[in-house]
């Protein structure tokens, strides 16, 4: 039976606890949460499991030694101590990414350098040729991750960051992750059980996530490859198998996911997105301007969107706020609604009150997620209705 092995998920601030629920809910042994990582422990094919489906997690990595860090010789002797034989051969190609928390090293690129010297050195010893760097395209992804006098080298399991889910093919001005899009949609509470609106889809992203949450479609089905698949130890049998067995455990959705947005070219490209996601099925995209619209659906309504914060776009932020909270009270009765913004100042002109604020970053942009209830009526309607029942 295949052996367990450490896994290390990278994921952003404030998703940690949904990254870990998420491992634990598909099989990881002892999760544990750090920050902005959880590490786990599982098989080959757990491995293949986690980056398909894990939905907030960026990266992957697995970790194959640790050591102390004094200074540029103990790095050299502590990468030439693994047999990296175990994991590539002299032919093929390899690059070596650096995380820093260190006061020995203030440079990732030269922790880099003495790494890959480590590595040419010893094929060139045992057989007289050296593998070369492909940073593009490499046969193996190496990652060091050097914390004050502790080094850990790990391979990198996932190649490029999972938010690369492969169907977003077209983008607008300022594009959400894909990982932030599906980590706000769980923190949201979406489970696919109500209709759901995104008022402002741009490129259809959290369309997108929406939708495989609600089908409990693998997060990364549609990508085109992981660095796992040109390990030594690639097993392409196992591999077809998991996909089958997630597969087997998508489920209908029985509601309406719906997609506006006032540009055309936002929709057109919204809609690409979700045909190449094989969504359409399940979500439809219509040219619209949020401030003209009122609530479609009968019953609960679950909206999460990302609007425009003067970063990149250039809007009067003092009346969209106002129309935002204007649009919410006068269309959206019966509404769970959520929205991201790093414009903290124009959160006031909402002129209504928040009933959570969640810190995250977007980007390097320090946001806050926020959830608005709105009701049939008033709050204060509802409130005397229930008194006098």
């Amino acid at each position: 039976m295949e052996k367990n092995f450490k896994m290390v998920a990278k994921t952003f601030f404030g998703f940690e606890e949904i990254l870990a629920k998420e491992v634990q809910q598909l099989g990881g042994q002892d999760v544990q949460i750090g920050t902005r990582v959880v590490t786990f422990y599982g098989d080959k094919g757990f491995m293949y499991k986690a980056n398909l489906s894990l939905r907030t997690a960026l990266k992957i990595l697995k970790p194959i030694k640790g050591f102390k860090v004094f200074n540029e010789r103990s790095l050299y002797d502590g990468i030439s101590s693994i047999d990296w034989s175990l994991f590539m051969n002299e032919k093929q190609t390899f690059v070596v990414d650096v995380t820093l928390y260190s006061e020995v090293f203030n440079n990732s690129q030269f922790v880099a350098l003495k790494t890959k010297d480590a590595i040419v050195d010893q094929f060139r010893e045992k057989t007289g040729v050296r593998p070369s760097i492909d940073k593009d395209f490499p046969d193996l992804r190496i990652h060091i991750h050097l914390d004050r006098d502790q080094c850990t080298v790990s391979l990198d399991t996932s190649g490029d960051s999972l938010h690369h889910r492969g169907y977003r093919s077209a983008t607008n001005i300022a594009p959400i992750n894909e990982v932030l899009a599906a980590g706000m949609l769980i923190l949201s509470g979406w489970d696919g059980k109500s209709h759901f609106l995104d008022p402002m889809c741009g490129s259809g992203t959290i369309l997108a996530e929406a939708a495989m949450i609600a089908c409990n479609i693998p997060a990364n089905i549609n990508r085109k490859e992981f660095a796992f698949e040109k390990w030594n130890d690639w097993d392409n049998d196992l591999f077809d198998q998991i996909i089958d067995s997630l597969m087997k455990k998508t489920r209908e959705f029985h509601y309406a996911i719906k997609g506006y947005d006032k540009a055309p070219s936002a929709v057109r490209k919204a809609q690409d997105n979700i045909q190449n996601a094989n969504l359409d099925d399940y979500v439809t995209i219509e040219q619209k301007d949020f401030f003209e619209t009122e609530k479609q659906t009968e019953g609960p309504l679950h909206m999460v969107f990302n609007p425009p914060y003067g970063e990149r776009l250039d809007i009067d932020m003092e009346r969209f706020y106002r129309e935002i909270g204007d649009t919410f009270k006068q269309g959206y009765p019966n509404t769970q609604a959520w929205f991201i913004t790093a414009n903290l100042e124009a959160l006031k002109f909402v002129g209504l009150k928040p009933s959570r604020k969640i810190k995250l970053f977007n980007g390097k942009l320090e946001a806050r997620f926020l959830k608005y209830d709105i009701y049939e009526g008033s709050k204060r309607t509802k409130f005397q209705n229930r008194e006098e029942e």
